[in-house]
């Protein structure tokens, strides 16, 4: 049985259309409300979702630890997660699972088309994927892409999901640590929000400091 997890907040503009369109694909969908304050949750239960509803809203990572705690208890194959905002196409989470499906990865992470990644996005990231690869020993082309799916294995051991913008690296680093194989594929984006200058360069140093601090852990570790 293969899943799709979608974490939301507010999004009843695209919600129900994400949702039909992995349901099309042959995807059981569980969509986590994260304490939305419009439709949200209506409108994905009647595309035919199973949701969750957080009474507040307590974040993307909390919504995870739901999706997660949830689907631990289900026979399931594999998990695509996926935003609620088309800021991925949910026809190309078949791409993620290939390497799922052929026993070649545990994580397949998305890797995005850097030409369509405004400037200012492409240099944080570029500063995250650099300093991960060399303190986790990873020769991963994105490190923080959200679109991505685990095995069955994977889903019962990652445990470190933080919140804001590591959650990616966070799981990312705690597969690294348990040996986990991750592979990236190819994948579309949209981005449909930007974010203020000040904003941006808080994220960029936070998710460096979170890297840095544990890739170091990692490190001391292994010695």
């Amino acid at each position: 049985m293969e899943f799709a997890l979608v974490p939301a907040y507010n999004e009843e503009k695209t919600i129900d259309i994400v949702v039909k369109r992995l349901k099309k694909m042959g995807f059981k969908v569980l969509v986590v409300d994260d304490g939305s304050k419009d439709k949200t949750y209506e409108k994905a239960k009647k595309a035919g979702a199973i949701v969750i509803r957080h009474e507040k809203n307590m974040g993307k990572g909390e919504a995870l630890k739901t999706g997660f705690n949830f689907l631990r208890r289900k026979k399931i194959n594999s998990v695509v997660i996926i935003d609620a905002d088309l800021q991925f196409l949910p026809e190309e989470a078949t791409k993620l699972l290939e390497k799922i499906r052929n026993g070649s990865a545990d994580i397949v992470m998305g890797c995005r088309m850097w030409k369509n990644v405004p400037f200012r996005h492409k240099i944080g990231n570029f500063i995250w994927r650099f300093f991960f690869n060399i303190l986790f020993g990873t020769k991963l082309k994105d490190t923080n892409c959200g679109f991505m799916a685990l095995n069955k294995k994977a889903l019962e051991k990652i445990e470190k999901i933080k919140g804001g913008y590591i959650i990616e690296n966070s799981i990312l680093s705690d597969a690294v640590e348990k040996g986990l194989r991750i592979e990236n594929v190819p994948v579309k984006v949209f981005y449909h929000k930007k974010s203020g200058l000040k904003r941006g360069l808080r994220i960029v140093f936070g998710v460096l400091m979170f890297i840095i601090m544990e890739g170091m852990k990692y490190r001391i570790n292994k010695l």
